[in-house]
């Protein structure tokens, strides 16, 4: 429940901190003193958007927290999901900034605004005198019967739905996919044709162009390798190596009479050797190169289908190509496979669809219950708030789809006059009676939810007399089992709250502001005769007020 409320330059509050207690809380005031102010920071902890035009002073921020007590509302998950760190005692702050930015903070810890609305439908109801159009909403209609079935199956319907329309969605994402593959897959196993047909090697291309070059200047390659071993040997004496063999002669007859030439001797011969060798593979080289015109044009023929490849798929090397190639085999592949994919999912959807048929059987079943129980113990609360002869069913029939919600259209029948027929409650209630209308329905669900903290802003609009005290009544019941909130203008409604706190205007330095005070016994009793007669108030309303109060 709500237990702690400061607000600080926030529209005309200046600075104020309530303390709320249990039970049934009253807030009074004149009309404009600000109780809806309370309510518009309020909202800022339940993640409504903020807006830098409520700071009153607009060189400071404005700040509102508040502090709820949520022991045994099952909310461990939710701060998990968060990352926030859990504790009984919550502590909500908003900050709005100069700049218009604004920050949240959950037990200190920054969050976002989705968590602040989450944990805000968890914590707290606010129900305004416009809330009550909701009755007329079909989905708040079908989670009010949901909410009062003893076992209703809504989640079992829900993941039912997700996983069917997971499944219907994957479908018709293949049979897509299968109607533009069938489109392609004749250009596709063209492409693959031509690529396998060209039997691709990783390191062809390079060894061909290496080849082609040589084969584009074998004759100068074979000339210059010629030339250069008739220059190390030949027949004619005057050649490199002849030389050489006459200075190992020469050298060979002194080499005995000093260590010197014998040493150059030895170097002379390892080059002698080596040369020889370089003469001889100069000659093999040069014998060995023979230029072939067919072997030229299916090099180049080679290579050009190479590069006519490799531009058409916009690659740079053989080894992308055979990339491509093997890709568009297991495209092929996937397209020869995908009849048999789709029609196991067919299957799988047929499944969920049944599972989803008697899951929402179930549901509308314990739907048809809880409607019953809302027409029964509906009637005596509206018979109680001066509805004596209202008549109120709930009427169910199929939705002509398969919804989140589930299969179910639902209608709730209302008259309040004896006799004539029942027609929508939408077309028939007044406001006044809708109003009287989400009341009884509140009070009823109070049992049913574990939600702590109702808020009621002025719903008592119209009522008066002994209707008034019935709805006061009916708000203390409440307040037997959660925190109620009622910002009422209604004597017979303050009266009966455990706590009253009012709401007024005071002028000060030329500035007008909004305070809010708890109020004593006595204090309580000149508020509640002055709402029924006039300031200051008379003998007789403090007598009324005080048998109210009693």
């Amino acid at each position: 429940m709500l237990t702690n409320l400061h607000i600080e330059n926030y529209a005309l509050i200046r600075e104020t901190d309530i303390h709320f207690g249990a039970g049934f809380v009253a807030i009074t005031g004149e009309t404009g003193a600000g109780k809806s102010i309370l309510l518009g920071a309020l909202g800022l902890l339940l993640g409504q958007r903020a807006d830098a035009a409520v700071l009153a002073d607009k060189g400071r921020k404005c700040v509102v927290e508040a502090q709820f007590d949520i022991k045994g509302l099952g909310l461990e998950s939710l701060f998990a999901e968060a990352d926030v760190d859990y504790d009984d005692r919550l502590i909500l702050r908003r900050e709005i900034l100069p700049s218009a930015k604004s920050r949240a903070f959950a037990n200190d810890t920054p969050v976002q605004l989705p968590f602040l609305k989450a944990l805000g439908t968890r914590i707290i109801d606010i129900h305004s005198q416009h809330q009550t159009l909701t009755l007329a909403d079909s989905a708040f209609r079908l989670h009010l019967l949901d909410t009062l079935g003893t076992t209703s199956p809504i989640e079992k319907y829900q993941a039912a739905y997700r996983e069917y329309t997971a499944l219907k969605r994957q479908l018709e994402e293949l049979t897509t996919t299968e109607a533009q593959n069938r489109k392609e897959q004749d250009y596709l196993q063209f492409q693959w044709n031509e690529l396998s047909e060209a039997r691709l090697q990783p390191d062809e291309q390079a060894l061909l162009e290496q080849e082609s070059q040589l084969l584009a200047h074998a004759e100068a390659i074979r000339q210059g390798l010629s030339e250069a071993a008739l220059l190390l040997d030949d027949d004619s004496g005057q050649a490199v190596l002849s030389r050489l063999r006459q200075g190992k002669s020469a050298l060979s007859h002194i080499a005995a009479y000093h260590p010197t030439v014998e040493t150059l001797l030895a170097r002379l011969e390892s080059s002698l050797i080596e040369l020889d060798d370089i003469s001889s593979e100069l000659q093999t080289t040069a014998d060995a190169i023979a230029y072939s015109p067919e072997r030229q044009q299916e090099v180049d023929e080679r290579l050009a289908l190479l590069y006519r490849l490799e531009k058409k798929h916009g690659v740079e090397s053989v080894p992308e190509l055979i990339a491509l190639r093997d890709e568009l085999d297991a495209r092929l592949q996937s397209i020869a496979t995908l009849d048999d994919r789709i029609q196991a999912l067919m299957e799988q959807v047929d499944r969920a669809f049944g599972t989803l048929q008697s899951t929402a059987e179930a549901l509308t079943k314990s739907r048809r219950k809880a409607g019953k129980l809302l027409a029964e113990h509906l009637l005596p609360s509206l018979h109680e708030l001066g509805m004596p002869e209202a008549r109120f069913s709930v009427e169910l029939t199929d939705s002509p789809t398969y919804g989140p919600l589930g299969h179910d259209a639902v209608s709730f029948l209302f008259n309040a006059n004896r006799g004539g027929e029942l027609r929508d409650l939408a077309k028939v209630a007044s406001g006044g009676e809708l109003s009287r209308l989400m009341l009884a329905v509140k009070s009823m669900l109070t049992s049913h939810s574990l939600l702590p903290t109702i808020i009621f802003d002025e719903i008592d609009t119209g009522v008066s007399g002994d209707i008034s005290v019935a709805v006061g009544r009916m708000m203390a019941r409440m307040a037997d089992s959660m925190q109620v909130i009622a910002i009422t203008h209604l004597p017979q409604i303050a009266a009966r709250g455990t706590q009253h706190l009012k709401v007024y205007k005071e002028t000060t330095d030329d500035r007008t502001v909004s305070r809010i005070k708890e109020l004593a016994s006595a204090e309580r009793i000149t508020e509640v005769a002055t709402m029924l007669s006039s300031d200051p108030p008379t003998p007789a309303a403090l007598q009324t007020a005080k048998e109210l109060m009693q």
